[in-house]
C-alpha cells in the first residue's frame, strides 16, 4: 500500500492546516467555501472526458463531451461500445482524429484488462501514474486529473495544469505565469493537501465546480 489510504479530511483540519502554512489560501477557502469535490467512480468515463479536454477550452470540452455520451442513448460509454464505434462517428461529434485514436487504444487497455480498475484505488500516485501513461494519448496531466477526480488523492499538484498556474498568479499576484519550481515551492508550504489547494485556484479562476 502507498499513500492511497490517505483521504481528503473535513473543512476544520483543512482551515487550520492553511491557516499555519500559506494565509494567502486560507482566506481564499474561507472566501469560497466548503471543498466539493465529487468522486466519479466510473474510471472508463473519467478517462474518456479528460482525454475530450485535453488542450481545449472548457465549453468546447463540455459540448464534445456530451454529443459523445449521445452517442450512447443515455447509458454511460463502456470500452467494448467505444471500440464498436468508427473513427468516422467519433470525429462527427467533434473529436480530432488523434483523440479518436486515443480512446480507442483506452478501450483496448480496459477491455484486455492491461488496466484492472480495482486495482489502481492500492497504487500510490506515481504507480497510477505509470499505469495509465502507458495509455496512448494519456500524458501526465489527464493521469494527474484521475488522482484528483478519481481517486480523490489529497496529494496531487498538478504543475502543467493552465487552470492552476493562472489561478495562483492572480492570488500570489504574480507579474507572469508560475514557472513549476515556484509551484513545487507551494505545493511544499501544502503538504499533505496540494488537491485542496488546486481545487480552491482553480475556483478562483472559474465559479463553476470543476468535475470529471
Amino acid at each position: 500500500m502507498g499513500d492511497n489510504s490517505k483521504t481528503i479530511p473535513g473543512r476544520k483540519e483543512i482551515l487550520l492546516h492553511f491557516d499555519q502554512n500559506d494565509s494567502v489560501m486560507a482566506q481564499v477557502i474561507r472566501r469560497i467555501g466548503p471543498l466539493k469535490l465529487k468522486r466519479n467512480r466510473n474510471y472508463f468515463v473519467v478517462l474518456c472526458k479528460a482525454i475530450v479536454a485535453q488542450q481545449i477550452s472548457v465549453a468546447a470540452a463540455d459540448t464534445i463531451t456530451a454529443r459523445f455520451n449521445a452517442l450512447f442513448k443515455g447509458d454511460a460509454p463502456t470500452p467494448e461500445q467505444v471500440l464498436k464505434l468508427t473513427e468516422s462517428v467519433l470525429r462527427g461529434v467533434g473529436l480530432s482524429r488523434q483523440k479518436a485514436a486515443y480512446l480507442k487504444d483506452l478501450s483496448v487497455h480496459f477491455h484486455e484488462k492491461t488496466i484492472r480498475p480495482h486495482r489502481l484505488h492500492y497504487m500510490d500516485n506515481e504507480e497510477v501514474v505509470q499505469q495509465l501513461t502507458a495509455v496512448y494519448g494519456i500524458g501526465r496531466w489527464t493521469a494527474e486529473m484521475f488522482l484528483i477526480f478519481s481517486l480523490n488523492r489529497p496529494d496531487v499538484l498538478p504543475v502543467g495544469d493552465l487552470g492552476l498556474q493562472l489561478g495562483l498568479k492572480k492570488l500570489y499576484r504574480m507579474r507572469k505565469l508560475p514557472t513549476v519550481k515556484r509551484m513545487r515551492s507551494l505545493g511544499e508550504k501544502w503538504h499533505p493537501l496540494e488537491t485542496v489547494a488546486t481545487w480552491y485556484a482553480w475556483r478562483t479562476q472559474d465559479e463553476n465546480i470543476v468535475a470529471y
